[in-house]
C-alpha cells in the first residue's frame, strides 16, 4: 500500500454507512489541523475505478454535511445516476476549514483553505477511496460563499478542473459583510484578487466550462447578473440562467441536478468527442 500523504486519516466503517454517505477526516497542514470531507460513493461494479469527482462547497454557518443533510445532493445525484442521466461520479463535500462564520475558500490566518479544497481534498480522495484513482476528472461547484469558492478557485486554478458551476454566488468579496460577523478586513489582508471577475480574467484563455445562476429573489441577484454582463463584455464564454426563488436551500436543492448535468457534459459528452 503506497504511503499516505497525510499524517492521520478516520474513515467511516462502511458497515455503519447510510445511502452511499461516508466520512474521511483527514490531518493537513494546509489546515493547521484537521478536516472533514462528506463523500457519496455510487454503487458501480467491482474494480471500477477513476470516478469523476464533483466537490460541491457549502456557504457559511455550515461544514461538510450541509450539502447532503440539507440540500440533499446525494439524492439528487443517485436519481440522475439510476436513471441514466449522469454516469456515476462521486461528490466530495468538504468542510471550508471552519474558521470564523466561513472561510471564504481562500488563504488567511496562516491557514491555505484554497490549498485544502484543490490539493488535499483530492489527494484524499483519491488514496483512500477505491472508486477513485489518479485519472479521476475534477469539478467543482458550490453555493453562497461556496459558489464564491468554487467561482474563484477554479478561475485561479484552470489546470485542475474540467467545470465549473456556482449557484447563488458571492461574486465580490466585500458581500460577505451581508453574512458573516467577521470583519472584512479579516480576509482582504492576504487576499490578491478578492473579486470573481479579476480573477476569470487573469486566466480567461485557459478557463474550464463555467456556469451559474441565481434566484430573481435572492439577495445577490443584482450581482450576478454584474457578473454575467462583465463576462459578456469581456467575451468570456459562460452559461448563466435566473431562476424563481431567494437564498434559501429549497431553491439550491432543486437547482444543483443542473450542476450535475452540466459537469456530467463536459467530462462524458467532451471526451468522447474529443
Amino acid at each position: 500500500m503506497n504511503q499516505s500523504s497525510f499524517r492521520t486519516i478516520e474513515l467511516s466503517d462502511p458497515h455503519y454507512e447510510m445511502g452511499g454517505i461516508r466520512f474521511l477526516t483527514v490531518k493537513t497542514p494546509s489546515l493547521k489541523g484537521r478536516g472533514d470531507i462528506c463523500l457519496f460513493i455510487p454503487k458501480i461494479d467491482e474494480g471500477q475505478t477513476n470516478l469523476p469527482i464533483y466537490i460541491l462547497l457549502h456557504g457559511v454557518y455550515g461544514s461538510a454535511w450541509c450539502w447532503a443533510y440539507k440540500g440533499g445532493a446525494h439524492h439528487t445525484a443517485q436519481r440522475l445516476m439510476a436513471r441514466g442521466v449522469i454516469q456515476p461520479a462521486i461528490l466530495a463535500m468538504p468542510s471550508d476549514g471552519l474558521w470564523g462564520d466561513g472561510s471564504a475558500y481562500f488563504s488567511h490566518h496562516q491557514k491555505k483553505f484554497d490549498s485544502w479544497i484543490v490539493e488535499d481534498v483530492p489527494k484524499a480522495i483519491i488514496e483512500n477511496i477505491p472508486e477513485a484513482g489518479p485519472k479521476s476528472a475534477l469539478c467543482i461547484g458550490g453555493l453562497s460563499m461556496g459558489g464564491y469558492g468554487a467561482l474563484m478557485l477554479g478561475a485561479r486554478f484552470p489546470e485542475k478542473f474540467r467545470a465549473i458551476s456556482g449557484h447563488s454566488s458571492i461574486t465580490q468579496l466585500e458581500q460577505m459583510r451581508l453574512f458573516v460577523e467577521e470583519p472584512l478586513e479579516e480576509y482582504q489582508n492576504e487576499c490578491d484578487l478578492p473579486n470573481v471577475i479579476e480573477a476569470i480574467i487573469e486566466n480567461k484563455n485557459l478557463l474550464p466550462a463555467l456556469r451559474f445562476d441565481c434566484g430573481v429573489s435572492d439577495l445577490l441577484i443584482e450581482p450576478n447578473r454584474l457578473l454575467n454582463q462583465q463576462l459578456i463584455s469581456s467575451n468570456i464564454p459562460h452559461q448563466y440562467q435566473e431562476f424563481e426563488g431567494g437564498h434559501e436551500w429549497s431553491y439550491w436543492q432543486k437547482h444543483v441536478e443542473k450542476t450535475f448535468r452540466f459537469f456530467d457534459a463536459n467530462i462524458y459528452y467532451r471526451h468522447l468527442s474529443a
